[in-house]
């Protein structure tokens, strides 16, 4: 019998569409193009770095060890196909459906690959429009930011043979319009406006003026987060766009917000202008506009009327004057609250000399006004970025600032979202789910569109031993946030695993590009609980090279399971798996 192994490859399925039709029209002139059009699509494939698997029929299966390069080859043969159709009959063109999807496949010693992976490459080509290009969600992450393509978002479908919906996108190739799928098909619709506010150009060509705009599109976007009939795409995801020559079209399909705020920014002396426009991406119309032109000091007053402006003019929906808001406590010296913004958009690049900057920002910030409970707030969260990354020269008292930084923000503001949803982070770390629960529920009360306030709900539900909500709430921070940070998927992969799902959770970690121990520990313990011997045992020797001195009972006191019979059922994966 030949051997076989298990391997993540990028799947490329295609097919003809009509064959049967254009063969019972014309045999022999059917089967000369087919034959010339199969070695261009071939040729492609071995040009992109593929393996041509099989050529039965009509069809074509190909893989590659990078799924970039699979969706490449297939934008790059329909673009050719497509430029080189001469005049005739639509009814007479020969045309292929591919579908590319990111899976784990049985490849058996001849070179044949079998397994689920292929089956859902399989059925996304067939809900592939005639010449077009479907990919799934696995293939969708890890080419989005790569390539120079648009995608319209099919969301979920519901396919032959295999269980659970695939959520899928279409390619848009150039020429092609939005919805060119069929009109019948489900997407996942949001009940709520979705919105993406896009960072502000800096007007005054000054690079030191980039933390202020940077900052104070982060302040809009706070603001708008703060109306739970809004949903509202984060921060991460709409600077993925910074500095690009972007259609809003293309941004909102990208980021799934029918409406899109852009816009721009000019602060000169004391004096600042704020230009915006409101935008519905799906009628390609202008909603509403309006220019500020203030002094510096009025710009909480301009947030504020721009926040209401928007929500109150998005159809019907909102109504931003009867909203009841939780007041916010401003700053009284301008110059701290500018320190703050940069502070934070410094802290975002995540950087050991951007964290170093980021607090300098902040101690100016707290030294100008001592009572700044957001700058304490922030102070907290920059150096628990630097506790976390283990950048402090003394990791224990910068743990002990971090809490003293935190009590000093509560006392002085219990309406701020940023202190609750560190305060839940840090009783979490102490094993105190009580005040965790409490402060993770404050949090989300006052900003229910954070992707990060939104995401740790999901994280903490799963270790109440909740995971089925969990999965629900870290799946809609990966909305919130399409160009989520990678650890949205170690949240995923975790509560897939409490809620004894394992393929979904050895799926979801394997989107983590530098799976540590911890990776694999859980790998580790799923593909033991799956019945995959082979397969966890591969992972617990991953995990003793990472960690040689690993063990099982000192692993578990890191996690923060709060019933017994979870974290015995993470026990007895982890012992099946091999690791002691």
């Amino acid at each position: 019998m030949a051997e076989s192994r298990r391997k993540l490859v990028a799947i490329l399925a295609a097919d003809v569409v009509g064959y049967s039709r254009l063969m019972a029209a014309d045999e022999e002139g059917t089967l000369r193009t087919l034959e010339a059009k199969r070695q261009q699509f071939c040729e492609a494939i071995r040009g992109h770095h593929g393996r041509v698997v099989d050529t039965a029929g009509d069809s074509i299966l190909a893989v590659f060890d990078s799924v970039v390069e699979a969706t490449r080859c297939a934008a790059d043969v329909q673009t050719a196909f497509r430029e080189r159709e001469g005049p005739m009959a639509e009814d007479s063109r020969m045309r292929f459906r591919i579908g590319i999807n990111l899976g784990d496949v049985i490849e058996k010693e001849d070179g044949s690959v079998y397994g689920d992976g292929v089956n859902v490459a399989s059925r996304l080509e067939g809900i592939a429009h005639p010449g077009g290009v479907v990919v799934s969600e696995s293939a969708h992450m890890q080419v989005r930011s790569k390539l120079d393509l648009a995608f319209e978002a099919l969301g979920p479908q519901q396919v032959k043979n295999i269980p659970e919906p695939v959520v899928a996108f279409a390619i848009l190739l150039a020429g092609e319009a939005v919805s060119r799928v069929d009109a019948g098909r489900k997407t996942a619709a949001i009940d709520k406006p979705s919105i993406a506010v896009l960072p502000l150009t800096n007007m005054t060509g000054d690079p030191e003026q980039e933390l202020f705009a940077d900052g104070l599109t982060e302040d809009i976007i706070t603001e708008l987060s703060r109306f739970g009939e809004l949903f509202v795409i984060s921060r991460t995801s709409v600077f993925v766009h910074k500095g690009k020559a972007v259609k809003v079209a293309d941004v909102a399909r990208d980021l799934g917000a029918r409406y899109v705020v852009e816009g721009s920014v000019r602060k000169a002396g004391n004096r600042v202008r704020v230009t915006v426009q409101l935008i519905d991406a799906e009628l390609d119309g202008h909603i509403w506009a309006e220019r500020y032109d203030r002094q510096l000091e009025d710009i909480f007053a301009i947030q504020d009327e721009l926040t209401a402006a928007i929500v109150a003019t998005l159809p019907g929906r909102i109504e931003a004057a009867s909203h009841k808001q939780v007041a916010r406590k401003l700053p009284g010296n301008l110059q701290a609250w500018e320190c703050v913004l940069a502070g934070k958009v410094l802290h975002h690049r995540s950087t050991r000399e951007a964290n170093a900057k980021a607090l300098e920002q902040i101690d100016r910030a707290l030294a100008l006004e001592p009572g700044y409970a957001h700058g304490h707030a922030w102070k907290a969260c920059t150096l628990g970025q630097a506790w976390v990354h283990q950048w402090a020269d003394d990791v224990e008292a910068t743990w002990r600032e971090v809490i003293s930084e935190l009590q000093i923000a509560l006392s002085l503001d219990d309406n701020d979202s940023d202190v609750h949803r560190i305060l839940a982070a840090v009783s979490l770390t102490g094993g105190d789910h009580e005040q965790a629960v409490y402060h993770q529920d404050r949090a989300l009360s006052l900003n229910p569109n954070d992707d990060l306030i939104v995401v740790q709900h999901g994280e903490i539900l799963t270790w109440l031993g909740r995971p089925v909500e969990g999965i629900e709430w870290i799946e809609k921070a990966m909305r919130l946030n399409p160009h989520h940070p990678e650890r949205f998927w170690n949240h995923l992969g975790r509560a897939k695993f409490v809620a004894r799902r394992y393929s979904e959770a050895i799926e979801a970690f394997r989107h983590m590009a530098t799976p540590d121990y911890t990776h694999h520990a859980f790998l580790a313990a799923a593909h033991a609980q799956a019945g995959a011997d082979e397969l966890a045992a591969h992972h617990a020797r991953e995990v003793r090279r990472d960690e040689p001195g690993f063990s099982v009972q000192a692993y578990l006191a890191t996690l923060h399971y709060k019933r017994d019979e979870d974290r015995e059922h993470h026990r007895e994966a982890l012992l099946k798996a091999g690791l002691s």
